[in-house]
């Protein structure tokens, strides 16, 4: 028996065989060509193939991972419309009179070399996409695909790394997990992996992936990151009955449906569901969360191509309101900038962009881009309990110009006789030190606050965490980041506002019942997290 160790980006436990993914060539033989035209041609017949399949991909991943997930293959799309990209490639075609093959893999090079020499951390992550996109060409000219040595029985896909075209492309009936020498616990991949609920572990190591042949017996723990090639018999019966009491606290879970978030000692707390798109409802709803915790805005804007007008926002807002039948649903405004950027912002290149121009500094810079999605936020509202959140509050000066902004917009309403609720809330994400801190000055200002855990750490720790080489030093669990929060969640008492957390800390069972002796009245998830973190909050007696 050997064991490995990578990083589990899903928990839970599987036990079968393993089948090693094996990828084409990576290498392109330059060929002279005197036909540059029926090169050229072949390349675009090989594109208009790649874009049916990313369409046929993007269905998919809509179906199982939801709107905001699936947005990547959209993006993949573009790029391969992109005109400097195509136009590289013909241009090498027709200069060099050489292969489609040659020339896509050339243009692959460069525009990743390019983007993975940007400071930003958004455009760094294009360089993985660019190289999916033209290995996906590449393979439709070629006639060669990916294989792994499916039977008829689940297997343990093993890989490099998989792209999220590949992830996503997996049959999930015929997967038990899947294992990857190297990646990300932040990319694409795995991402999906986790919405997918499959078992995955990364960055298992190329030691691994040399050692391990087709057909081998392995253990994949998705919990801890360990693998175990060819185990004993001892390591099988212990994974064995670790897979068997998994999977029946995950059935004993279901039975939690319609049951109340309340601990032993009587106190309840609300635990809400954290969305990305309209299209996320159904998951809301399907693992019983009480409410709509987060809302990401900001899928609007990255999906279109032009500013979303006040229209389509309303009915966006309009639709998860109604849908959610009266239970709370808080809306974060836009959140552009940093990792998340749409190209019709027009934005500058930054050094530092998750320091910079994004989210809130946005909208009081451009109060016309603010006002519109105020408009349609505040004629939403008569439809439901709508909570309006402001992201990346760092000022009392700041929130002090939204309430500004925001009354207008209520007077231009008015005038207008558009009905709005007087009810809507009115909240701050507590997601830098300096909110945090200063959360005595902006409590009495608002209703609510909600702590962004995923941006707290990475700012009290001087961690980038879109930077996988730091990854060891990030402590999710620093007893920093946890004052930060308590400190936050006293003034927001103290001054009678109510105090949630969206981050993935939320769902760090670990964590529980520390937040509820803090006093955190609620906590918002992913979907998939509510039941999990319910059964937490029940087996907890704060009495004691």
């Amino acid at each position: 028996m050997k064991s490995y160790q990578g990083k589990g980006v899903y928990g839970a436990i599987a036990i079968g065989k393993i089948s090693l993914l094996n990828k084409p060539e990576a290498a392109v033989k330059r060929v002279r060509v005197d036909d540059t035209d029926g090169e050229k041609s072949r390349f675009e017949q090989a594109k208009a193939l790649s874009l049916s399949q990313l369409q046929e991909i993007y269905d998919k991943a809509l179906k199982e991972v939801g709107e905001a997930n699936a947005a990547i293959f959209e993006i993949h799309q573009m790029m391969l419309d992109d005109e400097d990209y195509n136009e590289s490639i013909n241009n090498i075609i027709e200069t060099q009179s050489v292969n489609a093959e040659y020339a896509v893999a050339v243009t692959a090079d460069n525009f990743a070399e390019m983007f993975s020499s940007m400071d930003d951390a958004y455009m760094k992550a294009r360089a993985a996409d660019v190289r999916d996109i033209s290995n996906r060409i590449i393979s439709n000219l070629t006639g060669e695909t990916s294989k792994g040595n499916f039977s008829d029985e689940k297997v343990i896909i093993c890989a490099s790394d998989m792209a999220p075209s590949e992830t996503v492309s997996l049959d999930k009936d015929r997967v038990l997990a899947f294992v990857t020498a190297h990646g990300s616990s932040n990319s694409h991949t795995a991402i999906l992996a986790r919405n997918m609920n499959i078992p995955a572990v990364i960055g298992a190591g190329d030691n691994f992936l040399n050692d391990i042949q087709d057909g081998c017996k392995a253990i994949v723990d998705g919990f801890t990151g360990e693998i175990f090639v060819e185990p004993d018999d001892g390591t099988c019966k212990k994974y064995l009955e670790k897979q068997r009491a998994d999977e029946e606290k995950k059935r004993l879970l279901q039975e939690l449906r319609g049951k109340e978030n309340i601990t032993l000692d009587g106190r309840k707390i609300n635990i809400y569901a954290n969305i990305g798109s309209v299209g996320d409802i159904g998951k809301v709803l399907a693992n019983d969360a009480g409410g709509i915790g987060l809302f990401r805005s900001e899928f609007l804007y990255l999906e279109n191509s032009d500013f979303p007008t006040e229209e389509q926002q309303f009915t966006a807002y309009k639709k998860v309101l109604e849908s959610m039948a009266g239970k709370k649903v808080i809306i974060r405004t836009l959140d552009i900038g940093a990792d998340k950027r749409c190209d019709y912002f027009n934005l500058k290149k930054e050094e530092n962009p998750a320091l910079g121009y994004r989210a809130i500094r946005i909208c009081l810079t451009r109060p016309d881009i603010f006002r519109t999605q105020l408009r349609a936020l505040y004629r939403a509202s008569v439809y439901g309990s709508l909570g309006i959140m402001f992201p990346m509050i760092t000022s009392v000066s700041e929130v002090e110009k939204i309430l500004g902004i925001c009354d207008a917009v209520k007077s231009e309403l008015k005038a207008e006789g558009i009905e709005y609720s007087e009810k809507t809330e009115l909240g701050i994400m507590i997601e830098t030190p300096a909110a945090a801190v200063i959360s005595d000055k902006l409590a009495p200002m608002v209703d609510f606050f909600s702590v962004g855990t995923n941006d707290l750490i990475q700012y009290t720790l001087a961690c980038d965490r879109q930077n996988p080489d730091i990854e060891q030093f990030v402590d999710n669990h620093h007893e920093a980041v946890l004052r930060l929060i308590e400190m936050s969640t006293e003034n927001a008492h103290r001054h009678g506002a109510w105090i949630g957390i969206c981050g993935e800390l939320g769902a760090d069972t670990d964590l529980t019942e520390r937040f509820l002796r803090m006093g955190i009245d609620e906590l918002s998830v992913s979907p998939s997290f509510v039941l999990k973190v319910r059964d937490a909050v029940r087996s907890i007696d704060l009495s004691k």
